[in-house]
């Protein structure tokens, strides 16, 4: 089992354009971070998390050429916005594309890219199926997903346990209920804006008390805001088993 961490940022993330911090002004590649995506690979099947605005981007970067199904978070635009370059794959693949998420999130989809889901829709739009999902466990292709209720200010998302991967992002409250299906992941990517406290996302502080709850074998911290500091800082101050995510790391499990 693979999991490539597509994007590690945040419409909060860098480069913001006019801003003269350390971060937006590094040279250090580590520092360059996308919006938050990630592709699972297990047993022959590619799952997409999200699909963000840099999804392009961040497809052709990691080579990818297959889809089984795109699982979303939420339905916010910087985790939907990018959902029509999937297109390319979809014809290589010749097969519907298949979408998971909330009804609500699935919803805003069909809204904003309702000529994929018109009856007589124009030549070439993607081919696309919505598939809702509540909060129980699933499966795709023989490969069991199990959804992780948490919440992003009031509004409630999910993250993912696939086999012994846990990913979150966007959460700024997790329910103890909702953290025992977190226990015994070998790795948990888990999102960590910044230092300061924020209203709708976890700051490091909170991300690594999640960490200690949960106990994986190694942690990776996604949706890294500008204000976050270096990479070079922010490695030194973190556990021996959590890591800053960095767009395109391949994690094997």
């Amino acid at each position: 089992m693979q999991v490539t961490l597509l994007g590690t940022g945040t419409s909060q993330g860098v480069p913001i354009i006019g801003c003269h911090c350390p971060v937006c002004q590094s040279e250090d590649p580590r520092d360059r971070r996308l919006r938050t995506s990630a592709l699972v690979e297990v047993d022959g099947v590619t799952l997409l998390i999200d699909a963000g605005p840099d999804l392009r981007q961040q497809l052709l970067r990691a080579g990818t050429t297959r889809l089984d199904a795109v699982l979303f978070t939420h339905e916010h635009k910087d985790h939907t916005a990018g959902l029509d370059d999937v297109r390319p794959i979809n014809f290589l693949m010749k097969e519907t594309l298949h979408l998971y998420g909330q009804p609500r999130v699935l919803n805003s989809i069909r809204k904003a890219f309702d000529y994929a889901f018109k009856e007589n829709k124009y030549p070439g739009a993607p081919e696309l199926a919505l598939n809702p999902v509540l909060p129980e466990p699933f499966t795709i292709k023989g490969i069991e997903i199990i959804p992780v209720k948490v919440r992003h200010m009031t509004l409630p998302i999910f993250g993912y346990r696939i086999r012994n991967l846990g990913y979150i992002t966007d959460a700024s409250f997790i329910a103890p209920t909702e953290i025992q299906k977190l226990k015994g992941v070998d790795v948990l990517i888990i999102n960590a804006l910044r230092k300061e406290t924020h209203y709708s996302h976890f700051n490091l502080a909170q991300a690594l008390a999640v960490i200690e709850q949960v106990q994986p074998k190694q942690a990776y911290l996604t949706h890294i805001g500008h204000r976050m500091g270096l990479y070079r800082d922010l490695e030194k101050e973190l556990p021996k088993n959590v890591f800053a995510g960095i767009d395109n790391l391949k994690i094997e499990l």
